[in-house]
């Protein structure tokens, strides 16, 4: 299945205007969606399975995204859903499958949120 890599950035621009960033020379497929205020509300990365405990060869795509506090440990209980890869583990990130396993209106809906976390003065613009 195709990831939502692209999806999420044509979404990103309409609903936000924001566009990818690509900040590291070293990682050239990572992006970073950023907040009007300068902060990140996203960062799209292709990994290696096993950095999120999952088997197979090649790269993954996956998002990190902030999570409200209290719905963490049930987003992490479902299937595509895992703790924050190279993020603080207590910052309230968390890591999102991009393949197919999480439904992209459930993808969409955690952009939303992260965005409005970080933006911190707008309540949620959209619900699942």
């Amino acid at each position: 299945m195709p990831s939502f890599r692209n999806i999420i950035f044509e979404y990103a621009k309409e609903i936000y205007g924001t566009a990818p960033e690509y900040p590291w020379e070293s990682a050239p497929d990572y992006a970073v969606l950023r907040h009007g205020n300068g902060k990140w509300y996203c960062v799209i990365m292709d990994i290696h399975p096993s950095k999120v405990g999952l088997s197979g060869d090649g790269k993954i795509d996956v998002m990190n995204v902030k999570c409200d506090p209290f719905l963490i440990g049930t987003f992490l209980s479902r299937k595509g859903y895992f703790p924050p890869y190279h993020m603080c583990k207590s910052s309230n990130w968390i890591t999102v499958s991009l393949d197919g396993k999480v439904d992209i209106e459930q993808v969409k809906f955690m952009l939303d949120m992260s965005y409005e976390i970080i933006n911190k003065t707008n309540k949620f613009k959209r619900l699942p």
